[in-house]
């Protein structure tokens, strides 16, 4: 029998508890809604009013892998949903507003992915993110070294940027942003990648050919457009161990030597949180946000 829990007033069913979704270091399903029940308060506000799109891993990483985007079968009536638009025509998807929604989520084993706009207005982002995406032998060391670059980029454009691991092996960058669609939005974030190519051409590539990225760092600005969704902060990833997609410091980027420095599992979150908050706060908050040009 699926046990019942009271999640701030809402009965949420959960399940499995005890299963091992990463073998590697025995982290059970509990131990993974804990981390989202634990980090809640830094996490809702990144995905409150956002579409979510789930990428999901019910029997851990190394089993099927799928996302699930439009509303789930069973979804409880009290978990908000919203119409979005698509090409196909308009879909109903999740937005994860509070507790009750996040656990509920969570219980689903999932990452969790959202659009760079928000459901009231999706013609127009509010957000601009770059992926930095290194191609072996580079690491997210190199990554570091192209994100100080579009820091300064960005900065010289009155856009404030904001860093987070990609819980594998990137780091992203995201921007609030003001007075662009979604693609003009794309279209700014790629004239970005091909500066950033042109002034680092040892290092940065702005073109999706795989054969092209080995030793470099691929600046991926093709998640601004409107279909395309990015892992959002404090999500944990379907990976063989549970790596979050953290929130870091410029500090931490400025001192990245070694990959092993910014890669964060869930409980090292938790830690990082109860410290600093939410080090991506001024980013909900809308601060350094800039027009694009």
């Amino acid at each position: 029998m699926t046990p019942i829990t009271e999640v701030e007033g809402r009965r949420v069913a959960l399940s499995n508890l005890d299963k091992v979704l990463y073998p590697a270091t025995g982290f059970t399903k509990g131990e993974l809604l804990h981390y989202y029940a634990t980090v809640a308060d830094v996490m809702l506000p990144h995905l409150r009013d956002r579409a979510v799109s789930l990428l999901r891993y019910p029997d851990g990483p190394d089993g099927q892998v799928f996302f699930t985007k439009n509303v789930p079968p069973g979804t409880p009536d009290w978990v908000m949903t919203a119409e979005v638009p698509r090409s196909e025509g308009p879909a109903r998807m999740v937005v994860v507003r509070d507790l009750p929604s996040l656990v509920w989520a969570a219980n689903l084993v999932a990452e969790f992915h959202t659009h760079q706009w928000l459901v009231q207005s999706p013609e127009e982002a509010d957000r601009l993110v770059l992926d930095l995406d290194p191609g072996a032998p580079a690491t997210i060391v190199q990554c570091c070294e192209v994100a100080l670059w579009l820091r300064e980029r960005l900065a010289a454009d009155g856009i404030e940027a904001y860093a987070k691991t990609a819980g594998s092996k990137g780091l992203h960058l995201l921007a609030a942003v003001r007075g662009g669609s979604p693609e003009r939005t794309s279209e700014y974030a790629k004239a970005l990648a091909v500066e950033a190519e042109r002034a680092m051409p040892r290092l940065v590539v702005h073109r999706m050919t795989k054969s092209l990225r080995p030793g470099k760092v691929f600046v991926d600005w093709s998640q601004n457009a409107g279909r395309k969704t990015t892992a959002a902060p404090y999500t944990v990833r379907a990976r063989s161990v549970p790596l979050v997609s953290a929130p870091v410091t410029w500090a931490e980027v400025e001192g990245c030597r070694r990959a092993e420095e910014l890669e964060f599992l869930a409980g090292d979150v938790v830690g990082r949180v109860r410290e600093s908050g939410d080090l991506m706060g001024a980013l909900v908050a809308g601060r350094g946000a800039g027009r694009l040009p």
